[in-house]
């Protein structure tokens, strides 16, 4: 099941990429034709998307790799690092896009409004299908890669809402003050999920209620008496990893012993836990972690 998610992220995140890389070609070209300053610019910050959306499916498919005597864990941890690069530089894109909207609303350009309405309408065509196959996905790469993808599809929008008032009235100021708005929502969601990558990249427990259940369900067991050193982190914020001490009344024998595991390891079948790490103490004995 894991494998088959696995393949459908790298396949929705490969689409993606090359749904992107092409039509930023068709922006250069057209941005030279229409001779519109803003398509221009979309077109180099699509460049960026299409670099980051490609690195993002490179980490996706490397951190599907097995683990290894020097990467134990295996590199499902590149899948996030990606994630946090990919906020860093839609954050970047963002700030670009303000710092050129910005000074444009005191010299605004009438571009070539045609061409612009043509090009807005084949942008949110491909640029809505490549965000819509990877709203599919659940990984925070995904996530990130699909506000990238969202940010363009807005901006097309915003492209084809001014080309029909321009066509109209000659209001070229539309331009910036549209930009700078969508620009603006799309920072603050970005953010956010920038946040929570950030959290997870620093091993912040991915998800306190699972603690407080997992900590709640070692409790509940007769055989265990207290729950220390009890630590939750993610790799890649789907796959979720937990350690931790418990400490038992002496066992008599080893088959006490299994029958201990055994209902430890029932006790968090229904957790939503890639690897756990789970230290019998018995209450005699000092926790070598003190």
């Amino acid at each position: 099941m894991h494998q088959h998610s696995h393949d459908d992220s790298s396949k929705r995140m490969g689409l993606a990429f090359w749904l992107n890389l092409i039509f930023t070609v068709i922006e250069f070209v057209g941005g030279w034709l229409t001779n519109s300053t803003a398509i221009m610019a979309d077109a180099v910050h699509d460049l960026g998307d299409s670099l980051s959306i490609g690195s993002a499916w490179l980490l996706n498919r490397l951190g599907r790799k097995s683990a290894n005597p020097e990467y134990t864990y295996g590199y499902r941890r590149l899948s996030l690092f990606g994630a946090l690069i990919n906020g860093l530089v839609l954050i970047a894109g963002s700030v670009w896009v303000l710092v050129t909207a910005i000074p444009r609303l005191a010299d605004p350009v009438m571009p070539h409004t045609e061409g612009m309405l043509a090009l807005a309408v084949l942008g949110v065509t491909v640029n809505g299908y490549a965000a819509y196959r990877l709203s599919q996905g659940k990984t925070l790469n995904e996530k990130v890669l699909n506000w990238h993808l969202l940010e363009d599809v807005l901006g097309w929008v915003a492209v084809l809402i001014v080309a029909t008032v321009m066509q109209i009235i000659d209001w070229p100021i539309l331009d910036p003050l549209l930009s700078i708005g969508f620009t603006l929502f799309i920072l603050i969601n970005v953010l956010r999920n920038l946040w929570v990558t950030g959290r997870l990249f620093f091993q912040a427990v991915p998800d306190p209620d699972l603690l407080t259940c997992v900590r709640e369900s070692l409790m509940s067991l007769k055989e265990i008496d207290d729950v220390h050193h009890l630590h939750l982190w993610s790799l890649d914020g789907e796959h979720h990893v937990l350690t931790a001490h418990v400490r038992v009344e002496p066992l008599k024998d080893i088959t006490e012993y299994s029958r201990l595991k055994a209902t430890i390891n029932s006790a968090l079948a229904s957790q939503d836990l890639a690897h756990t790490t789970i230290e019998i103490e018995l209450n005699e004995e000092p926790c070598r972690d003190e």
